[in-house]
């Protein structure tokens, strides 16, 4: 079933949901831009690996209740029999680990040159809490803003630290598309939980036609194929909607579907 609110869904942003949701979405916008861009350029499916070292990941935990030390020479017994000595340690560590994590965007390239075109991103509710995942993605996001390529940042999330804009819109969600060579004008589309979702453009080179992509029929085909009908309406859009906007929503989610 696709997705019975005009706008984003808020629904999907449920932690238990929304992982899938972007890498799936991702994958279904790359299927209706492809079309629309070859020959000429390609559109890949980029995943970056990075290391996350500061100890947020997860963890190996040790914990001491007592060690066994080697006895010294004078704690023989009779016979040379070996008296244990056990020396108490309650004491709790944890060692730090390392977390390996992935980032997913959109790039289209040239198909002859290789060379990125334009990054497309779907924010993440890490990329919008302070951390290594956003330190991480804001500097991605300035190596593409002060490159030759063009970028459209998508942020369909309610909750979490906006990225850096000014002036900064009253939204709840909105759509990014910067012209590499319009920078630093940048065109923002902010858009309210009951807005419908719009047609974007994607910027390829100056003076060719851009592509309009409908992100309202990505989302419902995203919606559709999944099935998230199934599991999101359960329980309660997180973050918590306001109770206008819950009177609001009731119109496309009446109640509840029971487990």
């Amino acid at each position: 079933m696709p997705s019975p609110f005009p706008g984003m869904n808020p629904y999907l942003e449920q932690s238990s949901v929304w992982r899938d949701f972007h890498a799936s979405f991702l994958v279904t916008l790359r299927s209706v831009l492809v079309p629309r861009v070859r020959p000429k350029y390609h559109v890949e499916l980029e995943e970056s690996l990075f290391i996350d070292p500061t100890g947020d990941g997860p963890r190996l935990f040790a914990v001491a209740d007592s060690a066994v030390a080697d006895p010294a020479p004078e704690e023989r017994g009779p016979g040379g029999t070996v008296t244990v000595t056990v020396v108490a340690a309650p004491l709790t560590v944890t060692v730090p680990g390392v977390t390996k994590k992935k980032m997913r965007r959109l790039v289209v390239r040239d198909s002859k040159s290789q060379d990125e075109v334009t990054a497309i991103e779907l924010l993440s509710p890490s990329n919008k809490a302070a951390g290594a995942d956003r330190d991480k993605y804001l500097e991605r996001r300035v190596e593409v803003l002060t490159s030759a390529a063009n970028f459209v940042e998508l942020d369909f999330l309610r909750g979490g630290q906006r990225m850096p804009i000014r002036p900064r819109p009253e939204c709840e969600y909105y759509a990014l598309v910067s012209r590499a060579w319009q920078r630093p004008e940048i065109g923002l589309g902010p858009l309210k939980l009951r807005d419908p979702l719009p047609a974007i453009p994607v910027p390829l080179r100056p003076g060719e036609p851009e592509p309009l992509i409908e992100l309202k029929a990505v989302l419902d085909r995203t919606d559709d194929e999944a099935g998230y009908e199934d599991r999101t309406y359960r329980t309660p859009p997180d973050p918590p909607l306001t109770a206008a906007d819950t009177s609001w929503a009731r119109a496309f989610v009446p109640a509840p579907v029971a487990p």
